[in-house]
């Protein structure tokens, strides 16, 4: 299979995520917690039959930024759920997305990087396209109360992938199928007392178990497998292109599937975020490009 093609079946299956998450009768804290040890489970067993784990490569530096980005992730599934539970997928999946701007927005502080014209234009341009969901396309779902809580844990969650991605930037001498297996590890041993505790776990009467495998099994390793094999021949460019297939993916199989009303100022506002998020992101895949050139 064409490396490019991985990619794009990965982001059709992680577009297709929530659909399966809003059909599981079970606590987001709940799924999130079978989602990592599913996972964890298959990677962890294709990496030691394929002798693809190098345990010299993990240092203790890496592996305490990685079981910190693993306790963010795991964090951050469980509001994303949540958001999918309180409002429509089109609404949790682009107030998701807005996490690229807020690496741009936290970057002068934790990274010390300048924050340029280009990149607060990018920012303002994203606020003013979750401004346009908020006023305009919430309250098309459940209720526009229920749609603003939503849309709130869509964004947590997107604070906290931001920190994930902050702390795989200090990770090094990882591939990232290295880096994913150590992430959910992390994500099952901080879930777990919490999932202990509260005692929500209940399959009975309905088809939650089966779509709980699917998300594990389909939606978490299958999906990083397709997209670790795939992104390795393919362009970063282009990688970075084929990612936005995930959101896109998610608004039209909400549409199609839930028929989740989707209106023309939420379309509007969902082409200002992924726009924004999709500029910073090639900006910061030319700086790196010229970096490497340079050291050359």
């Amino acid at each position: 299979m064409k490396s490019s093609f991985k990619i794009v079946f990965a982001m059709i299956i992680w577009g297709s995520l929530g659909l399966f998450v809003k059909n599981i009768e079970m606590p987001s804290m709940e799924i999130a917690f079978f989602r990592a040890i599913i996972a964890t489970f298959i990677l962890l067993s294709i990496g030691i039959i394929k002798k693809d784990l190098n345990i010299r490569n993990y240092s203790k530096m890496n592996l305490i930024l990685l079981m910190a980005s693993g306790i963010a992730m795991g964090f951050n599934w469980v509001l994303l759920f949540q958001a999918y539970k309180f409002t429509s997928i089109s609404n949790a999946t682009l107030s998701y997305y807005f996490a690229p701007v807020f690496v741009v927005m936290a970057a002068p502080i934790v990274l010390k990087e300048k924050l340029s014209i280009k990149k607060i234009l990018s920012v303002l341009v994203a606020l003013g396209g979750l401004v346009l969901i908020i006023n305009n396309g919430a309250g098309e779902t459940l209720g526009k109360g229920n749609d603003f809580i939503g849309i709130a844990y869509g964004l947590s969650a997107a604070v906290l992938y931001a920190t994930v991605i902050f702390l795989n930037k200090r990770v090094v001498g990882l591939t990232g199928f290295e880096r994913t297996i150590v992430q959910l590890a992390a994500s099952v041993v901080v879930l777990i007392p919490f999932v202990i505790v509260r005692n929500n776990i209940n399959f009975s009467g309905s088809n939650s178990l089966i779509f709980m495998i699917i998300v594990g099994v389909v939606h978490t390793a299958l999906a990083y497998i397709l997209y670790f094999s795939g992104i390795k021949d393919t362009e970063v460019n282009t990688a970075a292109m084929l990612s936005y297939i995930d959101p896109i993916s998610a608004l039209l199989l909400g549409a199609l599937v839930l028929g989740e009303g989707i209106t023309i100022w939420q379309i509007c506002g969902g082409v200002m975020i992924l726009g924004a998020s999709f500029f910073v992101e090639l900006k910061d895949l030319k700086l790196k490009r010229r970096k490497s050139v340079v050291e050359s």
